[in-house]
């Protein structure tokens, strides 16, 4: 009798330990509620005088996958002039892709003459936060504050 005690209690310890390890190669490692950072690469073409308009594509690499998305903006303030910008950053606090969308605020200035130098830090209703930079091309005086609505393609 002893031994078909030990015998149930091994093969019952062998079952609770595959079920243990199937379920552990199941279970993401990252669950979808965690927050991950996501690259964001962008091209602005913009023109101003006082107020400002903008529009732009880009794309987001969030998780692996690759989502077009473009952004179209307002800016408030001394602005003047007409630029082209290729910017480059980080996108953090994303939840789900759904998060990336919606309207940016950004307060901001900057000057280039031909060539120079541009960086923002954006925020929106959601929590996500980008932060973005690179070089512009153009003649662009500004001092202002501005937002800038993203959309998935």
């Amino acid at each position: 009798m002893p031994q078909n005690n030990e015998r149930v209690a091994r093969r019952s310890f062998i079952v609770c330990l595959a079920m243990m390890t199937s379920l552990a190669l199941l279970v993401p490692v990252t669950p979808s509620f965690a927050q991950a950072a996501g690259h964001v690469r962008v091209k602005i073409a913009k023109a101003a005088l006082l107020v400002g308009g903008g529009a732009g594509s880009g794309v987001l690499t969030w998780r692996g996958r690759n989502y077009p998305f473009k952004l179209s903006g307002l800016s408030l303030g001394i602005t003047a002039g007409a630029t082209i910008s290729r910017l480059d950053g980080w996108a953090s606090g994303i939840r789900e892709v759904s998060d990336f969308t919606g309207t940016y605020s950004s307060v901001g200035g900057g000057f280039a003459l031909v060539g120079g130098v541009n960086g923002v830090h954006l925020r929106n209703e959601k929590g996500v936060t980008i932060v973005l930079q690179g070089p512009k091309a153009g003649l662009e005086v500004a001092a202002n504050l501005s937002a800038i609505t993203i959309s998935m393609r």
